[in-house]
């Protein structure tokens, strides 16, 4: 058999059907936390959604994505706090536009994930995202977490 895109063979392993099944219920749980990240959502609720324990969901999760799911919340959360500071917001409406209720809490994520604070990333020069489309520029100023 030839490696095909790199892949040789043996690398990957088949999937079972419960992995599958697990694969298609993290997805709708992930699925939730991008549609209602302005809702308030707690492990439980996207651990019903997944028909898993929140224990078991956590740990699928993160296995999955990498990351675990309230980091991933957090994260989409601080993405469309950008897009919102970008179109003008008050760090204090994008705060709460996107489901935080805590300021301090917001701001210190948003610094961790982004790198600076909400106030500097809103007086930052955006310009250049004015004429990409926004699918593009979602993509661009996605924030990324590193490894830690």
């Amino acid at each position: 058999m030839e490696p095909h895109l790199g892949v040789e063979p043996g690398d990957l392993h088949p999937v079972t059907p419960r992995e599958y099944n697990d694969l298609v219920q993290l997805r709708r749980a992930r699925d939730l936390m991008d549609r209602d990240f302005a809702q308030p959502l707690d492990v439980a609720m996207m651990a019903r959604t997944a028909c898993m324990s929140p224990a078991h969901f956590s740990r699928k999760f993160r296995s999955a994505y990498g990351e675990t799911p309230f980091a991933y919340l957090m994260t989409r959360r601080i993405e469309r706090a950008q897009a919102l500071l970008r179109d003008g917001l008050t760090v204090t409406e994008s705060c709460h536009a996107v489901g935080c209720t805590s300021l301090g809490s917001f701001s210190a994520r948003f610094t961790e994930v982004v790198g600076v604070t909400p106030s500097q990333y809103r007086q930052l020069d955006h310009s250049d995202y004015v004429e990409v489309p926004a699918c593009v520029a979602r993509i661009a100023t996605r924030p990324r977490r590193s490894p830690k």
